[in-house]
């Protein structure tokens, strides 16, 4: 029997699509095998979203040629996309796939075999404009599923290289997303994590379907516990979308809304499609519809131009609004952007003492909403052991409004929805105390 061997770099949308990819492999009767083992085919699945990305995914590429010079050597994925010319260069590469037709990957692999010739098979993504269906019935991880949903951008943000990598937006076909979503029912998931380049563009491309209808549509799934969606743009939560999160029992307290800037003139060189009082206003309405949430958000810290005056303008509106936690990113310059070639370039030792003051704000952030909740009982989905101390018996995962929870328990309880009361926060992990699991009901 063949083997195959995986290696995934960068966001969740691409890790899910190494799990896709994988079970191509699988039904072609592929074992896997771990990618710091021999095998006879690698498949590296790349990033480009920083310059960083594109150099990790080279030197990743070289040891999997390292580990087994007679393998198959596929390259997929954004930096595939953007750059195959230069990663075609590296001695030893055999196949390149950029973000579509992947599901012909296992038959590139196999026509190699028998030709011996290189095989690039990148195409040219701005013309795409079908969805490239990949299904994953079930995941390597038993606790949570990924479901995505759409593919591609259409926003062109002067930082970011992801619409050259990606395409344009092009959302799913509703029907295989309820399809998909029925399928990690059955096969035992409580919860589905949407996910996608631009998620909340979902259905902008479609006639007479939207992301609230699929939400509505996804909550009439039977045995579906819990929806999440991965991230969300806030001009894309529309009056509809905030009645399903007011009324559904099944989409979580928690939605992840990136703001990048907090200064409205930060946010127009970044070209994003809000004002710093169009999102402070959309979250005073999300709140209230989903009273308790959990609003989590990404920042970037030192675009080019941001002023002490700005980034502390940014920082007050962070610690206004009170969100539950803050992905921090210095900015970091991206080849082939507008951002790249602007003038007043922020040295690195203000990106890092900004970054610093945003983590501990995070941090501050986070505690402040944890605490709310000591003595309340909330639903977790234990996925592992927990890390620190993994004989201990004591297990970890998320509640429904996104705290990540320690408590004691068994390897019988992952994937399963715990009640668990809330004893005590902490920056990284809160303790609880097991109360009772729920008995999951068949799917039907």
């Amino acid at each position: 029997m063949s083997t195959v061997a995986f290696h995934t770099l960068g966001c969740k949308v691409n890790h899910y699509e190494t799990e896709a990819i994988w079970q191509l492999f699988k039904n072609s009767g592929y074992e896997r095998v771990d990618f710091e083992r021999k095998a006879d085919v690698y498949i590296i699945n790349t990033c480009t979203v920083t310059n960083t990305g594109d150099k990790k995914s080279r030197q990743v590429i070289r040891r999997a040629i390292k580990k087994n010079p007679e393998a198959v050597i596929a390259v997929t994925g954004c930096y595939a996309q953007t750059s195959p010319a230069e990663i075609l260069d590296i001695p030893g590469v055999d196949i390149i796939v950029g973000n579509q037709g992947r599901e012909k990957i296992v038959d590139y692999v196999e026509e190699y075999r028998k030709t011996r010739e290189p095989i690039n098979a990148v195409k040219n993504i701005m013309k795409t404009k079908e969805f490239e269906e990949l299904d994953v019935p079930e995941f390597s991880d038993r606790t949570r599923a990924s479901l995505k949903i759409q593919e591609g951008c259409n926003n062109f943000c002067t930082f970011c290289i992801i619409p050259w990598a990606r395409g344009l937006l092009r959302s799913r076909k509703p029907e295989n997303v309820i399809k998909q979503a029925r399928q990690l029912v059955a096969a035992g998931y409580n919860e589905i994590v949407l996910t996608g380049i631009h998620t909340g563009g979902y259905g902008e491309d479609l006639e007479d379907y939207s992301l609230a209808k699929l939400l509505w549509d996804l909550d009439a799934v039977k045995g579906l516990k819990r929806i999440r969606i991965s991230s969300i743009e806030a001009s894309q939560i529309t009056d509809e979308v905030l009645e399903v999160l007011n009324k559904s029992n099944k989409v979580v307290r928690h939605l992840h809304i990136p703001l990048q800037a907090g200064d409205d003139e930060v946010l127009k060189r970044m070209k994003r499609k809000y004002t710093v009082e169009e999102y402070r206003n959309k979250i005073l309405q999300i709140r209230e519809a989903l009273p308790d949430v959990a609003i989590t958000t990404d920042v970037i810290v030192g675009f080019p131009g941001e002023t002490e005056e700005q980034f502390m303008n940014g920082y007050h509106l962070m610690e206004e609004l009170e969100f539950a936690e803050m992905h921090v990113f210095p900015y970091s310059k991206r080849s082939g952007t507008p951002a790249a070639k602007m003038d007043h370039q922020v040295p690195e030792e203000v990106k890092h003492e900004r970054v610093q003051k945003l983590i501990e704000l995070s941090t501050r952030l986070l505690m402040k909403y944890a605490t709310k909740f000591i003595g309340q009982v909330l639903e977790v989905i234990p996925e592992r052991s927990y890390k620190e101390d993994p004989d201990s018996g004591f297990y970890t995962g998320y509640s429904d409004n996104y705290l990540q929870i320690v408590f004691e328990g068994n390897e019988e309880m992952i994937g399963k929805i715990c009640r668990v009361r809330l004893d005590g926060v902490g920056p990284e992990y809160c303790q609880g105390t097991l109360i009772d699991i729920e008995e999951k009901t068949a799917a039907v």
